[in-house]
Parts: structure tokens; C-alpha cells; sequence
């Protein structure tokens, strides 16, 4: 019995607000977007640019030597 009770008062609430009323009718607003502005998507301009690293890390008994040659060459993302 209690159980019941105590789900009907907890319920309750719920029930009350979620009833229509007049005010809340009266708060929609309802605008038709007839005369939207057309928006013109412009090409974003490249903020990095490629440079060739024409050399290499390589990993040797001492430590890492810088080694340069042309075959393992890349390029990199340089700001600018």
C-alpha cells in the first residue's frame, strides 16, 4: 500500500506538467526562414607548405647520426 502511495506522489508532478496549457501555446513562435541569405562557402587558404628533407636519421652503435642522401628523402609540413 505504501508503495503505491508513495509512486502516485512521485508521479504526480509529472502528470500536472505535462498538461497543455494556454500559456505554453502561446510561447511558440513560428518564423519560416523564406528570405535566408545564401552563404558562399570560400576555398580555405593552405597555411603550411611542403619543403624536401633530402636526409635521414639513422641509428648507429654511438648514437643517431644524421645521414644525408637523396633516395630516402621526404618532405614535411612547413608553416608559412
Amino acid at each position: 500500500m505504501k508503495r503505491i502511495l508513495l509512486g502516485t506522489l512521485l508521479a504526480l508532478p509529472l502528470a500536472i506538467s505535462s498538461l497543455p496549457s494556454q500559456a505554453s501555446a502561446a510561447e511558440i513562435i513560428v518564423r519560416p526562414n523564406v528570405h535566408r541569405a545564401a552563404i558562399v562557402h570560400r576555398p580555405i587558404v593552405a597555411l603550411f607548405h611542403r619543403k624536401l628533407i633530402p636526409a635521414h636519421w639513422e641509428t648507429v652503435r654511438r648514437g643517431n647520426r644524421w645521414v644525408k642522401v637523396r633516395v630516402p628523402a621526404h618532405y614535411v609540413n612547413v608553416r608559412g
